[in-house]
């Protein structure tokens, strides 16, 4: 007979990919952790885990046995998170990812006040970007991640919240500077700088611009930035322009935002949304979360359809 308990370990053991590490995690010896794996094994008649690998990793239907295991154990806590939000009892843990090109602007304006009205939530953000968060939520690693869709994975549940407008940021001097409005188009340049691979942002902008990263030689140096910060600290000395979204704008001086520019022929956006995996628990934890962010940010940011959203994942 399948016991949760077993489930538990195969699932801590396919997150660690390490028969000590998920031991660890589990709160039990590694003995005991590898006996209850063996006898689920033998009393299935199949492996779960090829042990010849490392890390370990689990066989083909091994795969198939640890997705329906994950939806098992989600299940099972459903049940206690059903009743907490029977009780509108907010209390618990919520680990939540969240991108770098949000994290400065969004966790300032609500994570604050979401600890404080609700002082039973016990809040743990990670910064990473997108791939990593997907990844971190398909193992049970996070609760949530807030990130900018599309993301087209089928084991990953959307909930958009707002839409941010990309705007252009130029030196002062740039040929684009002073313009009250820039065409599409205008922004296929050489001298633009961009994010690092990896950010959802960067590929966001070569996608609206058409722009071809090889063509970038009409900059000082060449620099893939790791931050919206490094970008326009190194426009205001160097030169240059780049896109920067919505949110990103508050943290200008009255000098800087003399830099922003609009689009004429398009108002791109991103849509920014909560997501979980398909097995989410913590149904109130997270639409809490939804809700802390939408009081945050300004309602016409939440309306949909004010602005074409910038795809930036296949």
């Amino acid at each position: 007979m399948i016991t949760l308990i077993q489930l538990e370990y195969i699932v801590a053991v396919d997150t660690h990919r390490h028969f000590a590490q998920a031991a660890e995690h589990c709160f039990v010896t590694q003995p005991t952790l590898s006996m209850q794996i063996k006898k689920l094994e033998d009393d299935l008649g199949i492996k779960i885990f090829d042990r010849s690998k490392q890390p370990v990793i689990p066989t083909d239907i091994g795969q198939e046995v640890l997705e329906r295991a994950r939806g098992v154990l989600a299940g099972a806590e459903g049940i206690n998170d059903l009743v907490k939000h029977h009780l509108k009892d907010y209390s618990g843990e919520l680990r939540v990812g969240i991108i770098p090109t949000l994290a400065p602007y969004l966790l300032p304006l609500f994570a604050g006040t979401l600890k404080k009205d609700f002082p039973g939530v016990i809040l743990y953000f990670e910064e990473l970007i997108t791939e990593r968060i997907a990844e971190k939520l398909h193992k049970g690693q996070l609760d949530a991640g807030v990130f900018v869709t599309p993301f087209n994975d089928p084991g990953i549940v959307e909930q958009h919240v707002f839409y941010e407008e990309m705007l252009v940021y130029a030196h002062p001097e740039h040929k684009l500077a002073g313009k009250e409005h820039v065409r599409v188009a205008d922004a296929a340049q050489p001298d633009i700088w961009l994010l690092s691979d990896g950010h959802c942002f960067r590929n966001q902008v070569v996608n609206l611009c058409s722009y071809k990263p090889q063509e970038h030689n009409e900059l000082p140096f060449s620099l893939e930035g790791g931050s919206l910060e490094t970008l326009i600290r190194v426009i205001d000395r160097e030169g240059g322009f780049t896109l920067i979204p919505e949110l990103a704008c508050a943290s200008l001086n009255p000098e800087q935002k003399n830099n922003l520019i609009q689009f004429s022929d398009a108002r791109p956006v991103r849509e920014v949304s909560v997501c979980y995996s398909r097995y989410y628990i913590k149904r109130r934890l997270i639409q809490l979360l939804i809700d802390e962010i939408r009081k945050a940010v300004p309602m016409q940011m939440q309306q949909e359809g004010q602005g074409e959203v910038v795809k930036w994942k296949n």
